[in-house]
């Protein structure tokens, strides 16, 4: 890394956190609070304009979808790194951002020095990944750095479309008659494909099962 500080850019709609950034940032000699974007609206223009080498951009927030935002970033701009900052650590959401081009994700509830490690080891070239994210991609904290983000893979990628498909049938609660009768199949064949399920995402009853596709949001309409 180069004497140079590292500039910053936050995309964030709430801007406490923008602000508490900005706070955090202003102790490091090396990292540099560049500016705060309420949307992914203006981000090409904006990372031009305020020289940023590092985005932090959050997920849930209005305007375009930031995930289309991440991948034109990093098209038109590669040497910028994008790391998403969510409150949120959903596989879909991961697998998401992996696809768009993010250079590591991050939650909002890590310790702020974990934040700011990431944003340091992303300006070195590192893949950055929050603790709880590494969990779900089975990696010992901290292990195999640096690593490329086509290496990165969450529990949810493991599944074929048939089998994302019944999880998201057991998350809204249907019987596993009702399940094989929208897919024209036999109840063993669906008890085959939660079984087959439960093996890859290393879960071990149906309760948890359907806990799971919530939290993931598979249930949603």
């Amino acid at each position: 890394m180069s004497s140079e500080r590292v500039r910053v850019v936050c995309v964030d709609d709430h801007a406490f956190l923008a602000e508490g950034l900005r706070s955090r940032l202003e102790l490091e000699p090396d990292l540099e609070f560049a500016g705060a974007l309420p949307t992914a609206a203006q981000i090409i223009p904006a990372v031009k304009r305020l020289r940023a080498q590092i985005v932090l951009m959050d997920i849930e927030m209005p305007g375009p979808d930031p995930f289309e935002a991440i991948r034109d970033l990093r098209r038109r701009m590669p040497d910028v790194k994008c790391i998403v900052l969510s409150a949120y650590v959903r596989d879909r959401y991961f697998e998401a951002a992996l696809e768009a081009g993010a250079w590591g994700y991050l939650h909002k509830g890590d310790d702020p020095d974990e934040i700011v490690a990431g944003i340091r080891r992303a300006a070195a070239g590192d893949f950055v990944l929050s603790p709880e994210v590494e969990q779900r991609c089975g990696l010992p904290h901290g292990a195999g750095r640096p690593r490329e983000p086509e290496r990165m893979a969450s529990r949810l990628s493991l599944l074929t479309p048939r089998e994302q498909q019944v999880l998201r049938m057991i998350g809204k609660g249907m019987s596993r008659t009702d399940i094989a009768r929208l897919l024209h199949r036999s109840p063993k064949t669906v008890d085959a494909h939660q079984t087959r399920i439960m093996d890859k995402l290393d879960i071990h009853d149906r309760v948890e099962l359907v806990r799971y596709a919530i939290r993931e949001g598979l249930a949603e309409p």
